[in-house]
């Protein structure tokens, strides 16, 4: 009874209906949101998204098919999911550091080591600064060859030629180790 309540005013553009909806559900939808995104701003950013997705697409809720949170949960988990997949979202996960992406675990203890201290940095020293780059984004921050080539304005095959031939130098220099 209170969900048809909030509905009709939502449906006549009533501002305070909106307000009284996110006082009750958003603390839901930001959980969701959190869990599947991880970030707290980002998940509070797609709490407001929802609502406003919500207050914009009220008339093609229909009660007969579903309940009002289930609608509105729907949209939130959408809508998250969507942020998850942006490319602004994946584009902040693949750019963290190289310190930060390799990792040493030795027998017995769970040690981390610094990249410094498995040399991987002077090994990259060795080549020039944009095969270097490419090295870094493929291996060390998760792109695959088509994000690189998008990213550096490089023709794919260019940038598999890159790695490749990267890999066969490193590879001679630690055999000669």
């Amino acid at each position: 009874m209170i969900d048809a309540q909030i509905v009709t005013r939502l449906k006549n553009r009533d501002k305070t209906a909106l307000s009284d909806l996110y006082d009750h559900y958003a603390a839901a939808f930001y959980g969701q949101a959190l869990r599947i995104l991880d970030t707290e701003a980002t998940a509070q950013e797609v709490v407001q998204d929802t609502f406003l997705k919500i207050w914009n697409n009220i008339s093609q809720y229909d009660d007969s098919k579903w309940k009002l949170f289930t609608w509105m949960y729907r949209i939130a988990r959408n809508e998250a999911i969507d942020k998850k997949r942006s490319k602004e979202i994946k584009h902040n996960d693949k750019t963290t550091s190289i310190d930060t992406s390799v990792y040493t675990y030795e027998a017995n203890s769970s040690t981390v080591s610094n990249v410094e201290d498995i040399g991987v940095k002077q090994l990259l020293n060795l080549l020039d600064e944009d095969t270097k780059s490419i090295l870094e984004l493929v291996y060390f921050q998760g792109y695959t060859h088509s994000e690189v080539a998008d990213y550096t304005k490089t023709p794919i095959g260019t940038v598999k030629t890159k790695v490749r031939r990267a890999i066969l130098k490193l590879r001679s220099v630690l055999i000669k180790e």
